[in-house]
């Protein structure tokens, strides 16, 4: 798959300032409309994952806005397939055809019935068809992990086996299924969890004809109290930031390793000086193994800057900020490893 060059986003408050001017000056948006409460805002952290030949287990978290939820709508490309409660996060959208790409879309409903705005758009292909097949994966073994903060923890797993090959994995809580990764990948990030709150996960494999492994041995782990800052796992590795000179100006070189999610972090936040820079967001295929970044800093040397980026998490919230470096322009050292 071409791999897409990652895009810059204009700071949230410009955004949302030019997108409230633009709706006003259509007469979409009036004093009224404060009036009437908050708006509904879309779904975050939209992910899908082919589950099987035939279907797409599709994963959202709520909206960022505090608007009552009467539930959620969930669109194949512009066709509604799915209807769900304000509990639900997560659905296996099924009889789809084998060996196709689909594009998926959540959207909340609000206690009136109105719809918010669309979510981001997020692609998956199923996987071919196999023939007839009635034997299950073999159970995955030596469920590992640990909790990263308050909200987070990581699972790690060895791989299942299958005749024709383990096409994804279910992670559950207690009986619920709450995420699924790829079939080739033998860990996982679960965030959005409560501080200092016991849980009990499993794992369970599946191949392309749906067939579902045993449940793996179940993993005990409790997150910790407080849990105010997400945990260093969720934080990009390796990072590095270098200067140098083109054109006349200075830029900013950066490198970094990304968190294991389990999945594609799709975006990340550059802190510059301590303040929030841009966001750089990615295509419809991001770099699973290292990932760079370039931007313009001025014409001035001799000038020092602090940075630092944090990447997205699976649920749509930030993750833990890197270590900060420092560079110099004109001076073009790499900033520590770290």
């Amino acid at each position: 798959m071409r791999r897409l060059p990652p895009r810059t986003l204009l700071p949230r408050a410009a955004c949302a300032a030019a997108l409230v001017a633009s709706l006003t000056s259509c007469g979409l948006l009036s004093d009224d409309a404060n009036a009437q409460g908050p708006a509904l805002s879309a779904p975050v952290g939209v992910t899908a994952q082919a589950g099987s030949a035939t279907s797409v287990h599709v994963m959202w978290n709520r909206p960022a806005s505090t608007a009552e939820l009467k539930g959620y709508e969930v669109y194949r490309g512009g066709k509604r397939v799915e209807r769900l409660t304000a509990e639900q996060h997560m659905v296996d959208v099924t009889g789809l055809a084998p060996k196709s790409r689909y594009v998926f879309t959540v959207r909340a409903r609000g206690k009136d019935g109105s719809l918010g705005p669309v979510s981001t758009r997020v692609t998956v292909t199923t996987p071919a068809a196999v023939k007839a097949d009635h034997a299950a994966p073999s159970r995955p073994t030596g469920l590992r992990g640990q909790a990263d903060g308050g909200r987070a923890v990581s699972l790690s797993w060895r791989k299942a086996t299958d005749d024709r090959g383990v096409a994804s994995y279910d992670i559950y809580q207690g009986g619920a299924k709450i995420h699924s990764v790829g079939g080739k990948e033998t860990r996982a990030l679960l965030t959005g969890l409560r501080p200092g709150t016991a849980y009990a996960f499993s794992v369970r494999a599946r191949d392309a004809a749906d067939n579902t492994s045993a449940a793996s041995e179940t993993l005990h782990l409790t997150t910790a109290k407080g849990g105010g800052e997400e945990g260093p796992g969720t934080a990009p590795s390796d990072f590095e930031a270098s200067t140098r000179r083109a054109g006349g100006a200075f830029y900013i070189d950066l490198a970094w390793t990304p968190p294991r999610t389990g999945g594609e972090v799709p975006a990340y936040q550059v802190y510059l000086d301590g303040r929030e820079a841009t966001t750089v967001v990615w295509g419809e295929s991001a770099p699973a193994g290292s990932a760079t970044y370039s931007f313009y800093i001025g014409k001035k040397a001799r000038v020092e800057h602090r940075v630092r980026i944090r990447a997205q998490l699976p649920d749509g919230t930030w993750g833990a900020f890197s270590k900060e470096r420092k560079v110099t322009t004109g001076d073009g050292r790499a900033g520590q490893r770290g």
